[in-house]
């Protein structure tokens, strides 16, 4: 049986985008299975895929997983060039992964994930300009120490570099921009054809879920 992915709205939905990418990069056949956020039939799906009611989730036969970052470690024993071959960098990735997995609160509420929003205005308080820093610190650092072999994070594309996509939706549509790293990290993942694909179908949604839309 072919695996699943259920995944929320993708205008939204960051923790979604990341299992999904990452699988895209790692050539993972799988299903799709999208639900409507901020629905009833959408909460009753969830209900019904999800045991923790929530998405994203992994179905892969009678395997079910949830939680971005676990679904991504799924993926990687299925595809070990998920994560880097170096030892030192996988460490090293899978501290920054987890840690944008469990931190960043401030970013989270001020900096909305938005796949189709442009021009948004948002007061950046000093904690999400703390925040702010210490992504720019650990792309600076990532990309210095480890990134030699190709233009993402540790070189190739890994789950690091899943776990920070949503910045590509964070960033643009506030006006957040730092030259160096931040600014070409940013373009990177954009000029990528997957999340490109992920933008296309979030602007063809029609959804509209105002608690999401910061900075209008």
């Amino acid at each position: 049986m072919r695996a699943q992915l259920v995944i929320g709205n993708k205008t939204y939905s960051s923790w979604s985008l990341r299992p999904w990418l990452a699988a895209r990069h790692a050539g993972i056949d799988f299903e799709e299975v999208p639900v409507r956020l901020g629905t009833a039939e959408g909460a009753a799906r969830i209900a019904e895929l999800s045991p923790s009611g929530k998405v994203p989730v992994w179905r892969e036969g009678g395997l079910v997983v949830w939680e971005s970052l676990a679904i991504c470690e799924r993926l990687a024993e299925l595809a070990p060039t998920l994560w880097p071959a170096d030892s030192r960098a996988r460490a090293v990735a899978r501290a920054v992964s987890t840690e944008m997995h469990a931190g960043f609160p401030a970013i989270r509420s001020t900096l909305c994930m938005n796949a189709r929003a442009s021009g948004r205005r948002v007061t950046l308080t000093p904690e999400v300009e703390a925040e702010i820093a210490r992504i720019e610190a650990i792309w600076g650092d990532c990309r210095a120490r480890f990134g030699v072999d190709g233009p993402w994070l540790f070189g190739p594309f890994s789950i690091a570099d899943a776990m920070f996509a949503p910045f590509a939706f964070r960033f643009p549509p506030y006006g957040i921009s730092r030259p160096g790293v931040v600014d070409d990290y940013l373009a990177t993942l954009r000029a990528d054809v997957h999340v490109r694909a992920w933008a296309d179908a979030a602007a063809r949604e029609p959804d509209v879920i105002e608690a999401f839309e910061c900075g209008r």
